[in-house]
């Protein structure tokens, strides 16, 4: 029996991420880019951040992701009387044994999605952030750690404003990717209606991939080569956003109030080497980077009021910085 190299094992992982992709499709139909977004966090150990108005598939498309990875999933409606415990967990009184014991909460899964996030009051975003960041929890006097690997979706709903608690700028640098959930295209949302309007509901979606596969995957987007004038061109891009003046963008440093915290640019080398591995290659392209940039950076840019009175936004600001920071060879 031959034994596999390690360039027949990622052939085959690339293989499989390809068919990912086609079982999920099965039930979701469009939302592609949702679903390229959700993998890179997951390959790169990063938590997504999806905003879109209702009805656009979030909660199908990150419950079937976890059956086509065969990953357990936890859905957590956030409102308002929400506790940090319904989160973590807590501890119960045993009559039966006269003891305490520990009552482990819905975070204790691979895949979470926080719905509407924004709902809940800061003690329970707060709890969640920091089993985000720790990968721990604590019940009691006891510490457990978080299964792996873990991955949260968190959603806000833009369209309602009322009786909401925003995320701070602080927590929301925290998630690798804010991600802008769009319409479906005319072609997919008449296949959509077809579907639900014929009682087409094919829910048999076949595992995937394993753990093992995606902690494999993860070493092998690990080992994805990045040239220094890349490196080099993410930090310009930073530090674009921070002293706009001296890369002369005049007109858009007079929106910007913050530029981005360091957490940008590990998160767009991260990002962009999982782009290229989700392409199939083994090194970054410059596309690579400017793909994952508006995703990487729009929540981590703050704007200031005027920009606001001015009617523009932070992806306007991204695009500029793309166009006209150089990549020095």
């Amino acid at each position: 029996m031959a034994f596999e190299t390690a360039t027949e094992i990622q052939q085959e992982h690339n293989q499989k991420v390809k068919q990912v992709y086609s079982e999920v499709a099965k039930v979701v139909v469009g939302q592609e880019y949702m679903v390229n977004r959700l993998m890179i966090g997951l390959f790169t150990n990063g938590h997504i951040l999806l905003e879109g108005v209702p009805g656009l598939a979030k909660t199908l498309t990150i419950s079937t992701l976890a059956r086509v990875l065969h990953l357990d999933f936890a859905r957590i409606q956030f409102t308002p009387d929400l506790l940090p415990a319904d989160l973590v967990g807590t501890m119960i009184y045993n009559q039966k044994d006269g003891k305490f014991e520990v009552k482990k909460g819905p975070i204790f899964a691979n895949i979470i999605l926080a719905d509407e996030i924004n709902r809940s009051p800061a003690k329970v975003q707060s709890a969640l952030l920091e089993a985000m960041q720790e990968k721990q929890v604590t019940i009691g006097e006891t510490s457990f750690n978080l299964d792996r690997p873990f991955l949260v979706m968190a959603t806000q709903n833009p369209v309602e404003n009322e009786g909401t608690y925003p995320l701070p700028e602080a927590q929301i640098d925290r998630f690798m990717m804010k991600v802008f959930v769009n319409y479906p295209s005319k072609a997919d949302e008449l296949e959509i209606m077809r579907r639900i309007s014929n009682m087409q509901f094919d829910y048999q979606v076949n595992p995937i991939l394993t753990k093992e596969d995606i902690f494999a995957i993860r070493k092998e987007v690990n080992n994805v080569k990045i040239s220094e004038s890349l490196e080099k061109y993410i930090i310009e891009l930073v530090s674009a956003t921070r002293k706009p003046k001296e890369y002369k963008l005049d007109h858009e440093a007079q929106y910007i109030q913050f530029g981005a915290s360091p957490r940008a640019s590990i998160n767009l080398n991260l990002a962009s080497r999982a782009m290229a591995y989700l392409d199939g290659r083994d090194y970054v392209l410059p596309e690579d980077i400017k793909e994952v940039a508006l995703d990487v950076l729009n929540h981590r840019i703050i704007l200031n009021y005027e920009a606001e009175a001015d009617n523009v936004r932070t992806g306007d600001i991204i695009k500029v910085l793309l166009s006209k920071v150089p990549i020095n060879k």
